[in-house]
């Protein structure tokens, strides 16, 4: 259905990102591939393989492993390595891909090349993860200027957290984008509370709104 796939991406650290990644693996049956992990090698592809309950043959290995938990450019750069934007390769396969950036819109990678570079490298259409509190609206407005603004194609928007109607309303309408899901606060995240969780806008429509984007 969404085949190449989407790239999952988050306003800031600590949105919730990874889950909403389980989230869509879970319920596509997806592929996985974060092109830049930042810690010990391998720490997304083993908490995601978790929390979605998919095989270990879902997971594709990270294009750079880096060890510290920092910026990559920085990371990297303590290794004693470059990363070079032409490495970045989406792994081939028959189902659909789920790419998870590291850090936010800006994050630097290596000299002038950013996660947004990246995004628009790879043309997969976004999904923007953002949390329902207080600052959610100008965090998520700013972060979708800076996408519409290099053009990218934003399929939408999915909201983490307390339900807040207030905010779904304001980032559809100030956003001029659709929210297409809200994952409530869980107690714990595993799979079976993940398949409990429908999106607000049918999944059998998202193929007609990844056109339009890319039309867009």
């Amino acid at each position: 259905m969404f085949k190449p796939g989407l790239f999952v991406t988050g306003t800031a650290s600590g949105v919730g990102q990874s889950t909403v990644c389980a989230w869509l693996l879970n319920q596509l049956a997806a592929d996985y591939w974060q092109p830049v992990q930042a810690g010990l090698p391998g720490p997304a592809n083993r908490l995601l393989q978790s929390l979605s309950g998919l095989p270990s043959d879902h997971f594709h290995p990270a294009t750079y492993n880096l060890v510290e938990s920092i910026a990559p450019h920085e990371s990297s750069k303590r290794m004693g390595i470059a990363i070079d934007p032409l490495r970045f390769a989406m792994p081939v396969t028959p189902r659909p891909l789920i790419v998870e950036g590291a850090g936010g819109l800006l994050t630097p990678l290596s000299g002038k090349f950013l996660m947004i570079d990246l995004m628009l490298k790879l043309g997969l259409p976004i999904v923007l993860v953002c949390h329902s509190q207080q600052s959610t609206i100008n965090d998520t407005l700013l972060n979708l200027y800076a996408l519409q603004s290099r053009n990218l194609p934003v399929l939408g928007v999915v909201i983490n957290g307390r339900l807040n109607p207030g905010a779904k309303e304001a980032i559809e309408t100030y956003g001029r984008v659709r929210v297409l899901a809200e994952i409530p606060e869980l107690p714990s995240v595993n799979p079976e509370r993940l398949r409990l969780i429908h999106p607000t806008v049918a999944f059998a429509n998202w193929a007609d709104d990844i056109a339009g984007a890319r039309a867009a």
